[in-house]
């Protein structure tokens, strides 16, 4: 199955989860889980959130930043993935004065 980004909507998400600022994203859904396309826009995050049905993983395209995944942080930049694993809590922020871009697959389990 191919999945074509360039041809989703995009919607814009302020505070996802109780965050701050402001979030683009593109997301297919299916029966085992999500991927989406993402952008935290600078001095924004998502907030503090629990994964109880699923895996989290964001694989960063570009831009810094920083999770905090039950209570330790973890620093993103180009090339990192932080995963947040089924039962763990977290929160991602832009720290940095560019785009946060982020690939996000859930996984359901």
């Amino acid at each position: 199955m191919l999945l074509d980004f360039n041809g989703m909507k995009e919607v814009t998400i302020p505070g996802m989860n109780h965050g701050t600022g402001m979030m683009t994203a593109k997301m297919y859904v299916g029966e085992q889980g999500k991927i989406i396309s993402s952008i935290i826009h600078p001095g924004g995050s998502i907030g503090p959130h629990q994964h109880e049905t699923n895996d989290d993983i964001n694989y960063v395209l570009s831009g810094n930043g920083k999770a905090i995944c039950d209570g330790k942080e973890e620093f993103l930049k180009r090339g990192t993935c932080h995963i947040c694993k089924k039962g763990s809590e977290h929160s991602i922020i832009n720290t940095g004065d560019e785009d946060l871009v982020l690939i996000t697959v859930v996984v359901e389990r």
